[in-house]
C-alpha cells in the first residue's frame, strides 16, 4: 500500500515537472521578438536648428561681431541687497543717475531684492568702481558672475 502512494507522488512530480517546462518554451516563444521590418524616422529639417539654439540658450551664450556666440564670465557690484522693493529702484535710479553708460541688474531671489551694477571683465576694474561709490553706497560686494560683454566698435579701415 506505501508503495502506491509513493509511486503516485513521483508521477504528479514528473508531471508538474513536464508542465513547467512547457509553460518555459510557451513564454518564451510568445515573447520573443523577431525582426519584421525596418524602422524609418522622418525628422523636420528645423529639428536641428532647434537643437542648435537650445544648446546657445543652455550655455547661456551671446553672439559677437563675427556671428558665432560668446559666452563670458566677469564680476559685477552689488549695490544694494535687501526686501524692500522700492528701495532696491531707488537704488537702481541713484546709480544710474551718476553713470548713465553703465548697465544694472536687479535681482529677485525670494525674499531678497539685489541690485548689481557693471560688465567688468576684471576684479581690478569692480574694485575701482567699488572705491568710486564708497561714500554713496554702503555695504557694497564684487560678485563674480555671468556677464555681458561689452560691444567692441567694428570699423571697416
Amino acid at each position: 500500500m506505501k508503495k502506491a502512494i509513493i509511486d503516485h507522488t513521483a508521477k504528479s512530480a514528473v508531471v508538474r515537472y513536464c508542465f513547467f517546462l512547457l509553460m518555459l518554451l510557451t513564454s518564451t516563444m510568445a515573447f520573443g521578438q523577431t525582426p519584421r521590418g525596418r524602422v524609418q524616422v522622418i525628422r523636420d529639417p528645423l529639428f536641428d536648428t532647434l537643437l542648435a539654439k537650445r544648446a546657445m540658450l543652455n550655455s547661456g551664450g551671446r553672439r559677437n561681431s563675427s556671428g558665432s556666440y560668446v559666452s563670458s564670465y566677469g564680476y559685477r557690484v552689488q549695490i544694494y541687497s535687501g526686501s524692500n522693493r522700492s528701495a532696491a529702484f531707488n537704488a537702481q535710479a541713484r546709480f544710474n543717475m551718476e553713470f548713465p553708460e553703465m548697465r544694472t541688474y536687479i535681482v529677485y531671489r525670494e525674499p531678497n531684492f539685489k541690485v548689481r551694477a557693471g560688465d567688468f571683465r576684471s576684479r581690478i576694474e569692480a574694485e575701482r568702481m567699488k572705491n568710486q561709490l564708497n561714500g554713496t553706497f554702503s555695504a557694497m560686494f564684487i560678485i563674480s558672475e555671468k556677464i555681458n560683454p561689452p560691444k567692441t566698435v567694428v570699423s571697416n579701415d
